[in-house]
């Protein structure tokens, strides 16, 4: 959203090593939920999870990966209320989403390793693949889950199938494919503030050859926050949207020796930019100030957002004998805007009638666009296709991207009137050649191993302009290549239980940071990182319940960061010589009876920056609580916690079905933790994030073999109202998690 000081959020966790040993046995504590899955193929025991982490379908179990997979009612409890993707926040281990753009812009952290970076040309260590085509942008990312047949997490680098910017991991949705038989469902659901959540799918066969799906979402809220403020208003309500999306896929020659996979897709979205909330915070504390409302805010700017995205996509196949041949290309775009009153209130404290509420030093409207942009991916993957005990992948891959940034500045103080727009150009082209290897040596034991070359090159620049900070200049190239990979080894203790260990390394391109009126422009080279993990995975009590526990270590180099706003109000990318996380995750789902099924999972996070030369500029109203620099306002982050990093994350869900005569009545609530966080490099008291609690419920009936459900659903049913984020604007301004929400749903399959 808006543009001069944003939020490197962070939390605080501190590296105990020798915690280690504790961590699967803590991780028993509050925990996380995982995948939820199809019907058993009997009752009370837990059917397998396949997943496609890499790259090829296999059984969770025999992954020697970090993999988590999210599916079927899980998803669709999750999506009834109308969220979007910071839903699965917490919802497995490690895994934190948070935004400054409210609907647009996820930013994604793993193991707390992420980028708080909020610029529309940010790169981020965790990538997006949606239908096997990476989603590079940051508001590609935003797409809405919608006919989704599973979401999966993949912890940790991810260097060898998935390449370039996966250091910390990879977030990976695969839609429900064009199937064979004419089928298809439609879900209405209708909840607090107005919110309608509309979702549906329709499976076509053609012929015997062709096969098409077409899917669709839409999602409404109500504007439910009144801005109160005395001055002029340009928007008067706020927080409602609209957000559409639709997806069409083609399918030719469905298990034939060629087969071809089409897809397009959209996404329009009219609403609200975040709401950043002057001085909410309480001096001295990180509590909200007496008589805080969330439903009120004071601003004299306006607010508003809109997104459209187009992409299609082509997937190829050739069988041949022994060997089968991918092709995948991808194009995207985006069209954005989103404006915003980044001051978070109204007037200004050199006015003779001052502003509020508290203080505001100066105005700032601002909107950040994107124009022009398109992306392009082609990728060449060869398989094996044989039995035996080798088998391997390789193939090359093409990445080319451009786009226009438009940043905008407003007078709030005169209605709102343009006073400059800028404008930012980036290319990036990317190329990569991988490969590899997975051999049997026994039975009972496998080894796995890959390399990857990327080459990554940038270039930006950005149109002169009097406004512009130019110490730096206002244009950069990049061109980084290295070399990444993993290896790894699962040993079969026996048909159950499974031991893995894995050593694998990543890599993010370097990143420019245009130039502003706020600060000039700066860069940071590229970042590796270096993961080592150990776990077990096992199917327990004749497949009645499963666990997945890890031990992991990993170090990054020259890590890129996001040094915001501070008392000179200046946002810049700087580089810690070396940064490091360590921790344990810990899954588990069974059934505790026939019809009650428990799903349980947390980790443990602590990571740490080291670098004792890093000093970053601290805010001027709060308290800091790192040692001064020699430069006056700043301090030193040597030993901080990673921004955005809970120490501990966690949730549990429970499903309780009751057969009935036609159908089965349930019961099903999900508890999702994280615990606190810092919002900066720097630690403060005030911008420490309270750890947040939220909890969903759902009654329902499901009936007609299955064919129809109704339910009943709470989510946030406890109201629990935190700060998820600040704006280091010389004040104490921050944002909110999302609402109590209330409503029903009905579901009807065909």
């Amino acid at each position: 959203m808006s543009r001069p000081l944003r939020r490197a959020q962070r939390d605080l966790a501190h590296p105990i090593v020798r915690a280690l040993p504790l961590a699967v046995a803590l991780a028993w504590v509050p925990a996380l939920s995982q995948a939820q899955e199809a019907a058993p193929a009997e009752a009370g025991k837990l059917s397998t999870v396949t997943v496609t982490a890499e790259r090829r379908t296999e059984n969770i179990k025999d992954v020697p990966i970090s993999v988590s997979s999210l599916k079927g009612e899980a998803l669709d409890v999750l999506n009834a209320s109308g969220e979007d993707l910071r839903m699965l926040a917490g919802r497995v281990p490690s895994l934190n989403i948070e935004s400054s753009f409210g609907r647009a812009f996820p930013r994604f952290y793993i193991r707390g390793y992420g980028n708080t970076d909020f610029h529309l040309n940010a790169s981020q260590p965790v990538s997006l693949i949606l239908d096997d085509v990476v989603q590079e942008n940051p508001v590609l990312k935003g797409f809405p889950i919608f006919d989704t047949a599973a979401v999966e997490v993949l912890a940790g680098p991810q260097g060898t199938l998935f390449g370039r910017n996966t250091p910390a991991g990879l977030v990976k949705f695969e839609s429900v494919k064009p199937g064979k038989t004419f089928g298809g469902y439609a879900s209405v659901s209708a909840g607090t503030y107005g919110t309608i959540n509309l979702e549906g799918a329709v499976n076509l066969p053609i012929n015997t050859d062709w096969q098409a799906r077409v899917s669709a979402q839409a999602q409404h809220r109500d504007n439910w926050v009144t801005n109160a403020s005395p001055a002029g208003l340009q928007t008067k309500f706020l927080e409602g949207y609209d957000d559409n999306a639709v997806r069409a896929q083609l399918l030719y020659g469905a298990g034939t020796a060629f087969s071809a996979l089409f897809n397009v897709h959209a996404r329009d979205l009219d609403g609200s930019a975040r709401l950043f909330r002057a001085n909410i915070l309480k001096a001295g504390t990180n509590d909200f100030i007496d008589g805080f409302d969330p439903k009120v805010v004071q601003f004299d700017g306006k607010n508003e957002q809109q997104i459209r995205t187009k992409g299609a996509n082509a997937h190829l196949t050739w069988k041949f004998d022994g060997v089968t041949l991918h092709s995948i290309t991808g194009l995207e775009t985006v069209r954005s805007f989103s404006r915003g009153d980044v001051d978070g209130g109204y007037g200004a404290a050199f006015l003779p009638t001052g502003g509020g509420p508290g203080l505001i030093p100066f105005p700032s409207e601002t909107a950040d666009g994107m124009s022009g942009h398109s992306q392009w991916t082609q990728e060449l993957r060869a398989e094996s296709a044989i039995t035996g005990p080798l088998s391997w992948q390789a193939g090359v891959y093409l990445f080319r991207e451009k786009y226009t940034i438009d940043s905008s500045s407003y007078d709030s103080l005169g209605g709102g009137a343009l006073t400059g727009v800028t404008h930012t150009h980036q290319r990036n082209n990317a190329w990569a050649v991988f490969g590899s290897v997975n051999y049997a040596l026994r039975p009972d034991l496998t080894l796995r191993g890959g390399l990857r070359y990327t080459h990554d090159a940038k270039r930006l620049s950005t149109d002169p302009d009097a406004s512009l900070n130019t110490t730096n200049g206002l244009s950069a190239d990049t061109s980084d290549g290295k070399v990444t990979g993993d290896v790894a080894a699962t040993w079969k203790l026996d048909k159950d239980v499974n031991l893995y260990a894995r050593v694998a390394t990543g890599v993010r391109g370097s990143s420019i940071q245009p130039a502003s009126a706020f600060g000039p422009q700066s860069s940071a080279g590229p970042e590796t990182s270096t993961s080592y993990e150990v776990g077990v995975k096992a199917d327990l009590f004749e497949r009645r319940a499963r666990m997945t526990a890890n031990l992991f270590h990993y170090d990054v180099k020259n890590q890129q960061l996001s040094a915001v706003g501070g008392n000179s109000n200046v946002t810049t990318l700087v580089s810690a010589k070396k940064a490091s996380g360590e921790g344990a995750e810990f899954t588990l789902e069974a059934y505790l009876t026939p019809n009650l099924l428990l799903g349980l999972n947390g980790s443990l996070n602590f990571t740490k920056i080291k670098d004792p030369d890093l000093t970053v500029f601290g805010c001027a109203q709060c308290t800091v609580t790192d040692p001064a620099g020699t430069t006056a306002g700043t301090f030193h982050i040597d030993g901080n916690s990673l921004p955005q990093a809970p120490r501990q994350v966690a949730n549990v869900n429970l499903r309780y079905g009751m057969p009935t005569a036609d159908g089965e009545l349930y019961v099903y609530t999900d508890w999702t933790y994280r615990s606190k966080i810092n919002f900066f490099l720097y630690d403060s008291v005030e911008f420490t994030g309270k750890s947040l609690t939220t909890g969903g419920l759902r009654v329902g009936y499901i009936w007609g073999n299955g064919k129809y459900e109704v339910a009943a659903y709470g989510r946030n049913i406890t109201n629990q109202v935190r700060a998820t984020g600040g704006i280091d604007f010389n004040n104490l301004t921050a944002f909110i998690n999302e609402p109590r929400m209330w409503g029903a749903q009905f579901k009807a399959t065909f």
